[in-house]
């Protein structure tokens, strides 16, 4: 039932497509024999900053609202263009942080890319801005905190959960839930992707 949610990601981006990256603490909860000391429920990387700790989650975003999501293995050109060329029109306008994989990949497959400076606490300019995939990273975050660390091993199943969460905004996820099971097939138009 976890990997229902798994494949409702957005097929097709259009028009000004936002992209970011997100980080999670790298979680063996639940297993055994770790390598290293168990955390406590939720803890925190032993290195400060974006660390081998960390797994990077590629959040892309239209203004539609329409989201995809993908675990990186590594945050480099290569694997943002595994990401983002199946399902990103070519005529897309790119909106990002000025992270040099971002614009490396704009670059080499020809899409127009605008930055956003955010750390230099630039956050609009005209139109473009890259708020919505920000918004969207924020709302992701306070929603994993519920559960106190997710296994790494799961996160996939747990950022389509929000993903859908996000789309159906009428739903509650105990709504959802039911969806997903089979349980109530009145709300099965939920299920497109």
């Amino acid at each position: 039932m976890l990997q229902v949610p798994v494949k409702t990601k957005a097929e097709h981006l259009h028009g000004i497509v936002e992209f970011d990256e997100t980080y999670f603490l790298e979680s063996h909860k639940g297993e055994r024999d770790l390598e290293r000391k168990p955390r406590k429920r939720g803890g925190k990387a032993s290195k400060r900053g974006i660390s081998s700790e960390q797994t990077a989650v590629l959040v892309v975003r239209d203004r539609n609202g329409n989201t995809t999501d993908s675990i990186l293995e590594k945050s480099n050109q290569k694997t943002i263009a595994a990401v983002m060329l199946p399902i990103v029109d070519s005529d897309a306008l790119l909106c990002s942080d000025t992270k040099p994989s971002y614009k490396a990949f704009a670059k080499k497959s020809d899409f127009e890319l605008k930055t956003i400076n955010v750390s230099a606490k630039e956050h609009v300019k005209g139109i473009y801005h890259v708020q919505n995939v920000n918004a969207y990273d924020s709302r992701l975050k306070a929603w994993m905190q519920h559960f106190h660390g997710v296994a790494t091993k799961y996160l996939d199943s747990y950022l389509g959960w929000m993903r859908l969460l996000d789309r159906e905004k009428n739903i509650t996820a105990k709504q959802l839930l039911a969806v997903i099971s089979g349980r109530n097939f009145i709300l099965q138009p939920l299920m497109r992707s």
